[in-house]
């Protein structure tokens, strides 16, 4: 029979598996190509992924699958704004973890 010390132990162990399973779950893109491609972000979001205005969120240092997440419910409309709706619209789901991998990897 297990004490109520080898429970939490056994419990805490099972968290750290279930845990670092999921650190492994990134998106998988070109870094080098999606510094190509955001060129065409450093319009309002900057060069260096830090943004000109307070309205207009920085892109560097977020995580790969924000960015992601953010571009897909762009293009689907769950997320609501025009300008980024066009600029979005023609982008491929590769383009997208492209642009992820390089603005995620700046501080």
């Amino acid at each position: 029979m297990m004490n109520i010390t080898s429970k939490r132990l056994m419990l805490n162990y099972l968290l750290l598996i279930i845990l670092t399973s999921f650190a492994s779950l990134t998106v998988a893109g070109d870094l080098e190509a999606g510094k190509a491609k955001a060129a065409m972000c450093a319009g309002c979001h900057g060069a260096d992924g830090i943004s000109f205005s307070p309205e207009i969120p920085n892109l560097a240092g977020q995580k790969s699958g924000y960015i992601v997440k953010a571009i897909k419910d762009f293009k689907t409309g769950a997320r609501k704004n025009p300008m980024m709706q066009s600029m979005v619209g023609s982008m491929s789901d590769g383009d997208a973890e492209d642009l992820a991998a390089y603005f995620s990897s700046l501080k």
